[in-house]
């Protein structure tokens, strides 16, 4: 599970990673992200890399909390996912995320990081929902896979990371080959820092 994740960044640095433009924002660097936050994602619209701000949590109808975390193994098949899965994919951009290790009965908030890369690419999708008042709003969840060995100590999921050289295969919306997308989603293979 991912439950919280940092994005220290400020938007310019966001264009520049990943020659974007900006659909809308009002984003702030932040040092921790919270389900149901607005916050900035990365997607692929008309031919062009756009940074929007999203609600972070699918609400369906019949969940009762929003889904903030969808485990890839099952993606292509729960009908709660996977016309976004094939249709409308994205990217979370993030610094860091957090986990919470199990220490002697106790829970220990951990900081993991990336190594190669200051703003990484988190899997995501999206999709269009309606709130309380009747108005439609989008929202993203975010995709989890199994530990890889330098984080399983610490919790056995953590979010798929998309490597920068396959992160516009992954945005591509004419992309719909189910077996080339779930290609893209493995535990990250290099070693994590936590702190």
């Amino acid at each position: 599970m991912c439950g919280r994740y940092s994005l220290e960044a400020d938007i310019d640095e966001l264009i520049q990673r990943y020659k974007a433009i900006i659909l809308e924002t009002n984003f702030n660097s932040k040092s921790e992200i919270f389900p149901t936050d607005v916050v900035p994602i990365v997607k692929h619209v008309d031919g062009n890399i756009q940074i929007q701000d999203m609600k972070w949590g699918f609400m369906p109808s019949f969940a009762k909390t929003s889904l903030i975390n969808a485990r890839s193994e099952t993606v292509d098949i729960k009908p709660t996912f996977k016309d976004s899965f094939i249709n409308r994919r994205c990217i979370i951009p993030a610094t860091s995320f957090f986990e919470w290790e199990k220490l002697e009965g106790k829970k220990i908030k951990r900081r993991i990081n990336i190594d190669e890369e200051k703003i990484f690419s988190i899997a995501g999708l999206y999709n269009t929902f309606i709130d309380n008042e009747g108005k439609k709003y989008e929202a993203f969840t975010i995709l989890t896979t199994s530990a890889n060995e330098s984080m399983k100590h610490i919790h056995d999921r953590m979010p798929v990371i998309i490597p920068r050289d396959k992160e516009y295969i992954w945005l591509n919306k004419s992309n719909r080959d189910i077996s080339s997308l779930k290609d893209l989603i493995f535990p990250w293979k290099t070693n994590i820092i936590y702190e």
